[in-house]
């Protein structure tokens, strides 16, 4: 594993998707509001970090390759926090076409209290206002897909992809022998057949494969992964199963599961993104498909232990990887 990490710095990654910023706000609550029955938060302070394709691009760049990110911001306030995070962090993002006016840059607002989230605010426009299928935005991507060893598709349904846009970036990836991973949204009908590597979790898998699984019915691994393969023919499958580790498949066959490494949890956002940007980064560096999950599980184990939208580092990676060993 030491190795693999090592590799990593070697590796050029292009992530396309949904740009997102995570805003924090982080206080107390100590009485009810004599205007209705709602907590009184006492603010303490404010953080913001990178969420949705942003923070898959934040733990690619955290793990030692080198990023860039497509997607689209509103020339508002939220974006120009983003193009500041994506300095700060030494991820590259292209702003003269991706920086659009009159749209409002997806944000989502997380009320903290006590270490609990409380609610969540969403800012955002319809799904047409991110899009980038017009022809500059399509040109820029493609002309970046040749310098990338891997190409991550971060869809978070809010409109960056669609399935003509997805089809391009296939056949020039494909062209260029680069390798192509998505993190599909189910409700969000895209065309991604022959990608190589697909990351859905438990509920989105069976969603993709269109079968009727009841609540506390046992999940139909099997045949979830077979009609997966059928309709979208993904060189991987890897099925994110919570405390129940991951499952691989390939070729529409069951090949390994992998145990989760228990850990204890504090919150679970962003960890499929960085379960997907550590298999791309894996699977880009030459790692089979077993050696990739086993990586990529320790590095969510690592960022489930932390609270709110995280990265991970080689280092945690490695201590992770130890203590399990034990």
């Amino acid at each position: 594993m030491k190795a693999l990490l090592h590799r990593f710095a070697e590796l050029k990654a292009l992530v396309v998707g949904d740009i997102m910023l995570d805003h924090y706000v982080w206080g107390d609550a100590t009485r009810i509001s004599p205007e209705a029955p709602v907590p009184v938060v006492e603010i303490d302070r404010d953080s913001y970090t990178a969420g949705g394709a942003a923070n898959v691009a934040f733990n690619a760049r955290s793990l030692g390759a080198d990023v860039e990110i497509v997607g689209l911001v509103g020339d508002d306030e939220a974006g120009k926090r983003l193009q500041a995070l994506f300095d700060i962090n030494k991820v590259r993002f292209r702003p003269a076409s991706f920086v659009a006016r009159g749209i409002t840059t997806i944000q989502k607002t997380r009320v903290m209290v006590q270490r609990q989230q409380l609610c969540r605010l969403d800012r955002e426009a319809g799904p047409s206002s991110y899009s980038l299928s017009d022809n500059e935005r399509i040109k820029n991507i493609l002309s970046a897909i040749p310098d990338a060893d891997v190409v991550i598709l971060a869809d978070y349904a809010k409109g960056a992809l669609d399935s003509a846009l997805v089809t391009k970036v296939l056949e020039t990836a494909r062209a260029s022998k680069r390798l192509v991973s998505l993190d599909p949204k189910p409700g969000h009908r895209l065309d991604f057949r022959g990608v190589d590597l697909v990351t859905p979790n438990r509920k989105e898998a069976i969603m993709l494969a269109g079968l009727e699984v009841g609540r506390h019915d046992p999940f139909p691994a099997e045949a979830v992964c077979s009609v997966i393969w059928k309709k979208y023919q993904p060189r991987y499958l890897v099925v994110t199963m919570g405390e129940e580790g991951m499952l691989l498949s390939e070729n529409g066959k069951i090949t390994h599961s992998i145990p989760t490494v228990a850990r204890e949890v504090f919150d679970v956002s962003g960890a499929g993104d960085t379960t997907n940007a550590a298999l791309s980064l894996a699977l880009a560096a030459g790692a089979s498909l077993v050696d990739a999950a086993h990586l990529a599980n320790a590095a969510s184990g690592v960022v489930i232990g932390k609270l709110g939208t995280a990265t991970v580092t080689p280092d945690e990676i490695l201590a992770v990887a130890r203590e399990h060993q034990q």
